[in-house]
């Protein structure tokens, strides 16, 4: 090696750290970037091989390296294949975000505008790829457009859809809309599947400039209507794990079946404590269970101070079997939570622990972590601690049965739970006291309406109808928010590294759109340029005697932003708290499970060290939007499904959406939506008004408006694409004993940034509009712990449909 050349290796700032890797250390990657940098032209690989002195010995394992860094997006070869640094060519590193109409969007990792790519572009990739791209100019619409460079990574491997013949060939097309290329499919590799069946495809050949995709058939699913296809469509289609690696069944089936006496060492015995667990009639799998019971108040001035109350939260101690980076612990990274559709779990964890050894159920010992608060009579956490300990449910209660008992309408209710009753009582006290203390912090309060499918014996819905919450779930919620905040602010004092939930308040250009809008129906927001949580609770109270008060909870929403798991902590704006994270729920999120090992790191005194935290908690939120989108998928079809028989029949309903080809309509009674295409709003040409959110017509400027009252009347359904279309009605198609009269007052028109210029809300809008920042959602209680069935999912996030033609004005970046 030459003495200059080891000279320059020798000061690549990252020696060490490659020492320590390798046994041979190479250049660093930094290293090679900046040399490239320093040369500052495109450089051929000898001459670079040169200037580092790799020996031939080097050669292999150096080539991988720029192979890796090649495929990371650092650098890449031009036509001469010399090599470039891809941040000097003025290139764009991104993942495609691809349209059923055959274009698509490169979304910079950068954040960056996004680029439009035209169907040519989007013949290259699948949706989801990673790719360099560079910005070529702008489309006739302004949007900048771009073209492919590169593919990084081909994230399609296999794709779920129906397969299809025509004239001898077979192909698939992919459930996934967003998947606009047909996959070939050789005849010898259909594998015994028929057309018309739903199958998994394993891509053998990518999409490429001159090459379609081809794949070949791995699985059969089955029919498309077959009962549960649904699920398993969006299973494999939203990538959800859902079978469990051999290496992670076999040590769940290791575990004990119930606590042992080496189980108990360190831990503290509330074994006698009448801690109960209360959850809906269908839950099975119990991780938290509460106590109460009031304190001794001590004499102030002669006269006896206000009363103090004892609260337990007691958690399923999941990290005493889940150990880091073992089978199980890796599988449930992987899923991030657990998945609830409609009469289907997909578990975290396996059975033998989530409907098991950790799960809280009555009359049998199980290993918990404990949050054990003091709560003052003003509703306030006086003090806390937490330990390990070993538990005992004295009972498995449900929402109804608490309910009742605590409202005194059930005597023999009381009577069967007699010993219990005291402390039920005494819990509901604690939850006025804590609900009185929310009301006065400021946290957002909205509302928002549940449903529930009923189903009957064949899987198909029966009914869709709405859910009360009753007190017993607000005291769940109240009592898991406390634990929760003491459990985010005894990390923050100890400096322990965790996973906080993060809500931020509103951007500055959602703020300016929701001002805008307040103002035109002589309303404010107070907070100026930072308003608070106690400013949208003031305004929020303000407008629940209005007709139009649902519309505009609606815009305050939509100006909040997504909670998100982060390892720096920015407070929780819609709870109105300086710091929160998830305890509560182990069983079925990973982050609670991290947050229970750094809870023990700092009482053990022994540093907990994950990884990368915040790869970690954009991998969680990930999972969980997953997990949202994959149930919306689910209950869509369900609903669609539900339609069927109903051609024909009318229906009220508000307009949830106005968009540039018509008006979306959620129906009252049934809670599913369907579109009214433009042409069947009458005869006229109607204009889109982006700005304020209406449809006009031109000749009899009969406006269309987001909140307005209308008649449909169910004209097609159309499973196979979850469809559902309606037109205008009249009363006189109403049946005979619904003609009551449904006037209802005119609606505010403007409703900024909804679904951008299309109008359709973005799935996170929706997301917002059924209470992402709702209580239940972030006191951690699941889908199926919110009411007494599994099946329930949100009003208004039934099937949308529109014509294949239109879906483009309906993407999330056609407007850009």
């Amino acid at each position: 090696m030459s003495t200059r050349n080891q000279s320059l290796r020798s000061r690549d700032p990252h020696i060490a750290r490659e020492g320590r890797t390798y046994e041979s250390p190479l250049p660093s990657r930094e290293f090679v970037l900046q040399i490239l940098l320093d040369e500052g032209v495109p450089v051929p690989a000898n001459r670079l091989v040169d200037l580092l002195d790799i020996t031939s010995d080097e050669h292999d394992t150096f080539n991988r390296r720029l192979s890796a860094m090649e495929r990371d997006g650092q650098i890449m070869r031009n036509r001469k294949g010399d090599l470039c640094v891809v941040d000097k060519l003025d290139l764009i590193k991104g993942r495609v975000q691809g349209h059923a109409d055959g274009f698509g969007f490169l979304i910079p990792d950068d954040r960056g505008g996004d680029l439009y790519l035209n169907a040519k572009e989007m013949h290259k990739v699948f949706h989801g790829d990673r790719v360099i791209g560079r910005e070529v100019g702008v489309d006739r619409r302004g949007r900048r457009e771009g073209a492919i460079v590169e593919v990084l990574e081909h994230t399609q491997q296999k794709i779920v859809g129906r397969l299809f013949e025509e004239r001898g060939l077979f192909f698939v097309i992919a459930e996934n809309k967003r998947i606009s290329q047909d996959i070939l499919v050789a005849p010898g590799e259909v594998n015994g599947a028929v057309a018309g069946q739903v199958v998994v495809a394993e891509i053998v050949v990518q999409p490429s400039k001159h090459a379609e995709p081809m794949g070949r058939i791995v699985e059969v699913l089955g029919n498309y209507a077959d009962p549960g296809m649904e699920i398993e469509i969006a299973l494999r289609k939203h990538d959800l794990p859902h079978l469990f690696p051999e290496a992670a069944e076999k040590l769940a089936k290791k575990l004990p079946a119930g606590v042992r006496k080496t189980d108990l060492k360190g831990r503290e015995d509330i074994r006698d404590l009448p801690l109960v667990t209360i959850d809906g009639e269908t839950a099975r799998d119990f991780d938290d269970a509460v106590y109460c019971a009031p304190l001794n108040s001590p004499l102030k001035g002669g006269k006896r101070s206000a009363e103090e109350f004892r609260l337990i939260v007691a958690i399923a101690d999941v990290s005493h079997y889940v150990k880091p980076k073992d089978a199980l612990d890796q599988e449930a990274l992987n899923r991030g939570n657990s998945v609830y559709f409609p009469r289907r779990v997909i578990p975290m964890l396996p059975e033998e622990l989530s409907n098991g050894l950790c799960s809280l159920n009555p009359q049998v010992d199980r290993l918990c972590m404990v949050c054990d608060m003091l709560i003052t009579g003003k509703g306030s956490i006086k003090e806390y601690r937490f330990y390990p300990a070993v538990m005992h449910s004295h009972a498995r209660l449900t929402y109804d049965k608490v309910a009742a008992m605590i409202s005194g309408g059930d005597a023999a209710l009381a009577g069967e739970y007699a010993e219990l009753l005291p402390q039920l009582k005494n819990l509901d006290k604690v939850f006025r006291l804590l609900l009185a203390a929310r009301q006065q912090r400021g946290a957002i309060d909205f509302d928002s309406v549940e449903t529930q499918m009923i189903f009957n014996d064949e899987g198909k819905i029966e009914k869709i109808q709405p859910v009360k919450r009753n007190d017993a779930h607000r005291l769940i919620e109240e009592c898991m928010l406390a634990a929760n905040v003491c459990s985010a602010e005894f990390l923050l004092k100890h400096q322990q590294p965790a996973l906080y939930r993060i809500h931020e308040g509103p951007t500055p250009e959602k703020l300016a759109n929701l001002r805008d809008f307040l103002k035109q129906v002589g309303l404010d927001l107070g907070g100026g340029d930072k308003p608070q949580p106690k400013d949208y609770a003031k305004l929020k109270e303000r407008i629940e005697s209005r007709p139009d008060a649902p519309l505009l909870q609606t815009v305050m929403l939509r100006s909040m932003q997504q909670a998100v798991y982060r390892p720096d902590n920015v407070g929780h704006f819609g709870l109105a708290y300086e710091a929160y994270t998830h305890f509560t729920s182990p069983i079925r999120r990973y982050p609670d499970l991290l947050v229970h090992r750094a809870i023990k790191a700092v009482l053990t005194e022994k540093p907990s060290a994950p990884g990368n935290w915040s790869d970690i908690g954009v991998h969680c939120s990930q999972t969980e939007r997953r997990a949202d989108e994959a149930t919306r998928d689910v209950e869509s079809w369900l609903k669609c499904y539900y339609m069927q028989d109903k051609v024909g029949e009318t229906y009220r309903g508000t307009v949830s959406a106005v968009t540039s080809f018509g008006v979306f309509v959620a129906l009252d009674e049934i809670f599913t939506e369907g579109l009214v295409h433009i042409s069947e709003l009458g005869a006229d040409y109607f204009h889109y008004d982006a700005a304020r959110h209406e449809l006009n017509g031109e000749r009899t400027h009969q406006r269309f408006r987001l909140g307005d009252r209308l008649l449909v009347k169910v004209a097609r359904v159309d499973l196979e694409t979850s469809k559902i279309d309606f037109v205008l009605a009249e009363v006189r198609d109403l049946p005979a004993s619904d003609h009551s009269d449904d006037s209802a007052p005119m609606m505010p028109a403007f409703v900024p940034g909804m679904g951008k210029a299309a109008g359709k809300p973005r799935d996170d809008e929706k997301k917002a509009l059924a209470g992402e920042t709702g209580f239940a959602k972030e006191a951690g209680i699941p889908k199926e712990k919110k009411s007494e069935h599994a099946g329930k999912t949100k009003a208004g996030a039934g099937n949308t449909s529109i014509r294949r033609e239109e879906k483009k004005i309906r993407s999330k970046k056609s407007a850009r």
